[in-house]
Parts: structure tokens; sequence; C-alpha cells
């Protein structure tokens, strides 16, 4: 029996919802079926006004039903049995964690089983909240028994994994695919001064609290903190009213919600320094960091397994201890008085972490599957 599929990749959610783990997941479907493979995703219908099917950039996409949700998680029974039967016609199987289901699908998968390990699960106290992260984590202990690869995106994040005993001895480190975006604009900047830039979900675990405090530690009237990102749509909740409390009126920090992807040239131009001054373990690398620094603007990134990697390896930015405000000041006031070479930390961005050389590392694992 011939394969359908190439590669069928199963997860909780993929596009449009928008995050690391989804943006990851796209990234490498679409990227294969442009060189030729045909790719296959099984996901939940997270939103039920998405279709059931559909082909979207080449990618079949299949999405089973959702029939609660508890916390960040969607639960979809139909998930574990339609990825299972979908891995018959495939010739490799691509599960990303952390996902409740992994431990049931990939045990009972009939093609062989790469897992992408993004991070551990993490979650505020409580005692519901402790029950799904040793759910999750037993679960994904399973699924990588049952895996011939597991791909993380560092060395250096695996090695702190909770995971770590589970999945050693069978990693493969294949970073996010990141992009170049074109040459921007800097429409969103406003007068001379420092401009310093945050991408992601207003939510907890990004620590945006503690970068506005460490921005209004900087007394030049003409410095701007951007911070762009979702507030209205984002799974376990966001922050924003936080982060709004304690902006207070100052008007060099601007809010700019959601950020569509035609405008993110313009955004990453319009910056001196990123941040991604991440508090927990949630983040694992930040692919908006890397797009910031082959964009030319230097990072400036918590000191978190995986987080600190792409700066570690570029030598382009800073990297602060997580929820040191006077740290994030301080490494700011650095970067705006001793600038760092822009063309050669964008150059080594693109060198380790181009989504093609990205899609590469993918391609070799599908083509090292036996051929069905």
């Amino acid at each position: 029996m011939s394969a359908d599929h190439d590669l069928l990749i199963g997860l909780n959610y993929y596009s449009p919802y928008v995050s690391g783990l989804t943006n990851v997941a796209r990234d490498v479907a679409v990227g294969l079926v442009a060189r030729g493979h045909r790719v296959k995703v099984v996901t939940t219908r997270h939103d039920p006004a998405l279709p059931e099917f559909e082909t979207v950039d080449g990618v079949e996409i299949e999405r089973t039903p959702v029939v609660a949700r508890l916390g960040k998680g969607v639960i979809s029974p139909t998930l574990v049995t339609r990825t299972i039967a979908a891995s018959r016609r495939a010739r490799l199987t691509n599960l990303h964690l952390p996902m409740l289901e992994a431990g049931l699908i990939a045990g009972r998968c009939a093609s062989p089983v790469a897992l992408t390990y993004h991070c551990d699960v993490s979650l505020p106290p409580g005692a519901l909240n402790a029950v799904q992260r040793t759910a999750v984590d037993l679960s994904s202990r399973r699924a990588m028994r049952a895996a011939s690869t597991v791909v993380v995106t560092s060395d250096d994040y695996a090695q702190h994994s909770r995971l770590w005993p589970a999945m050693r001895g069978r990693t493969v480190v294949i970073p996010p695919p990141c992009h170049q975006r074109p040459a921007g604009q800097p429409r969103f900047r406003d007068g001379a001064g420092l401009h310093i830039g945050f991408l992601g979900r207003i939510v907890e675990e990004k620590g945006l609290q503690y970068l506005v405090r460490g921005f209004q530690q900087l007394d030049d009237p003409d410095s701007r903190l951007l911070i762009g990102g979702d507030f209205a749509h984002v799974v376990g909740g966001s922050v924003v009213d936080e982060v709004r409390a304690l902006i207070d009126g100052d008007p060099r920090v601007r809010l700019l919600g959601f950020l569509p992807d035609e405008d993110l040239a313009d955004f990453y131009a319009s910056l001196d320094v990123f941040t991604l001054p991440s508090v927990n373990a949630f983040e694992a690398f930040g692919i908006v960091q890397v797009e910031a620094m082959m964009a030319g603007v230097p990072a400036l990134a918590s000191d978190l397994p995986g987080v600190r990697t792409p700066v570690r390896e570029t030598g382009f930015g800073r990297i602060v201890t997580p929820r040191d405000v006077a740290g994030i000041a301080t490494s700011l006031r650095e970067l705006a008085h001793t600038p760092l070479d822009a063309v050669a930390g964008a150059q080594r961005a693109r060198e380790l972490f181009a989504a093609d050389t990205v899609v590469d590392a993918y391609e070799r694992l599908v083509e090292a599957a036996p051929a069905r």
C-alpha cells in the first residue's frame, strides 16, 4: 500500500490559531508542500467557525470536534482515532507536544513517529493544574518511548526539561523556522529616541509587567516601548489589564494590539532593541527574537533554557535574569549606548535559523522514513 501523505502532522491547535507551536507546524507543512511533498494535518476544530476539512497552501487539514475545554487545552476524543487512522497512509507521523493525547496516539501509529517537543507544560499553582501537568508529562513520556526521534529546539532547553530522561539518546536539534522579513519602513517610530519592542501574546509567562517597569526606569522622555500582540483571543486569558495599569498613562508606551504579518517588517524596522522578557519555561525559544535579529535588531532575552540560545549563539543581544526589573533597565541602557554590529548579527541569525534550513532538516526526517 502506497502512502497518501509523506508527512502527517498531529497537534491540538493549527493555523489560523497563532502561537509559536502552531507557527512551526504551519511553516514546516507549507515548506514541505512547496518542495513537492504531500502533507496532511489532523488537529482540533478549536474554533467552531472553521471547516472540518479544507486545503490551505496545499496542506490538507482535518479538524476534529471539541467536546470540552480545560484551561489552555481542548478535549477532542476523535483527535486520537482520526490521527491513528491517518497514520496508516502516511510515511512519517509528526506529533507536536505538549499534547495530552500524544501517548495514546504515538504507540498506535502505523507509521514511524517523530515528535517535536516544544516545551514543558507550565501552569499556575493549584490542584487541578497539578493534575493536568502530571497527565500531560505522563503522556509525553509514553509518546517518547514509542517515537523513533524527538525533535528539540535546542540542546540547552532539552537538557533542562523535566522530560530529559525520557528523550535522552533520541533527540535531534532542529530550531523553529524563522523568517527573514522584507525590508520595512519605520512607520511605528515616534521621534529619534530609543525604540524598544515586544511582539507576542499578552499573557503572564511573557513577563511584560517586568519589561514595562524596567523601561520606566529609563529617564529619556524620547524613548518608546512598542508592545504588539493579541490580547482579545488568547487561550488561558490575557494580562492586558495589569499591563495597562502599570503603563498608567505613560505616553511613551503604546499597546499596538495584534499585528498582521504585513505589518511585521515595518514593526521590526522601527526598533532599536527587541525584547523577550519571559518568566518561565513555557517559552523555549522565541521565534520573534530571531526574526528581529534577521532584520538587524539586537535582542534582550531572559536567561532561561532555550530562550537564551539565539543570543548565545549569535552574540547579538543581551541576556538578563527573569523578573529582574533593574537588570532589564541596565541592559537596555547598554544596548542604547553601545550598539552591536547589526550586519554581522543579522547574517549570523540567518545562517543558523532561516526557515529553509529548518525545512531541510524536516525533509531529511521524511526521507529517512521507509517508503510505503
